[in-house]
């Protein structure tokens, strides 16, 4: 298989669970900042111009964090990236998808890509200061979900890694967490794969 990614970004969540089920694969790094994802031979992958992508032995092109992270988990079951149980996943996939749609998708966005809310530069800051709020509000509410001394559904699960990449995003942006998602983070950096990845990624722990 091959694995599209940008270090630090919404990819690392799916490179945690590569690497938790020990796959192999080939990372092809896409420089975002240089706009890779525009570039001819990418857009014949993925269309969207976004990350991740994973190219599976099929040829065949997966993309969206939630559906990437849910083929995983339902092909490779003996990981129990899923819980198995109707309700359990349903909650996992609930998890996943608010902070990857929501947290992600309307908070971390306007901070990271702010010239896509506004055309005027004027607005910069004020459209930052919509997503730091839509962040922070976004935490709250997982916050109340999460059971602060385990992973989000009692064992890991997919859910967890894209928690895990929103809260590594609200550190190194000195966001701060409330409890229960400082202690997932904290338990998440305590597993050997998401040391290893981060530092692969170019990351000190």
């Amino acid at each position: 298989m091959k694995f599209f990614m940008t270090p630090g970004s919404c990819s690392t969540g799916i490179h945690i669970l590569l690497e938790e089920l020990e796959l192999i694969f080939e990372v092809q790094i896409v420089n975002l900042l240089a706009g890779d994802q525009n570039a001819p031979d990418y857009l014949a992958i993925n269309p969207k111009a976004s990350i991740p992508v994973l190219l599976r032995d099929d040829g065949s092109a997966l993309t969206e964090f939630q559906a990437i992270a849910y083929w995983l988990a339902r092909s490779y079951p003996k990981a129990q990236l899923l819980p198995g149980e109707a309700n359990a996943d349903s909650r996992a996939i609930e998890l996943m998808d608010y902070a990857v749609g929501t947290i992600h998708g309307q908070g971390f966005a306007r901070i990271f890509t702010t010239d896509k809310f506004t055309p005027n530069p004027d607005d910069y800051e004020a459209v930052k200061a919509a997503g730091r709020n839509l962040v922070e509000k976004g935490f709250a509410i997982l916050n109340q979900n999460l059971p602060g001394q385990e992973y989000a559904l009692g064992g890991f699960s997919i859910a967890d890694a894209a928690l895990f990449y929103i809260e590594f995003w609200a550190d190194k942006l000195a966001i701060t967490l409330p409890d229960n998602c400082r202690k997932h983070y904290q338990l998440m950096l305590t597993r050997p794969v998401v040391r290893r990845v981060l530092m692969e990624e170019g990351y000190r722990i």
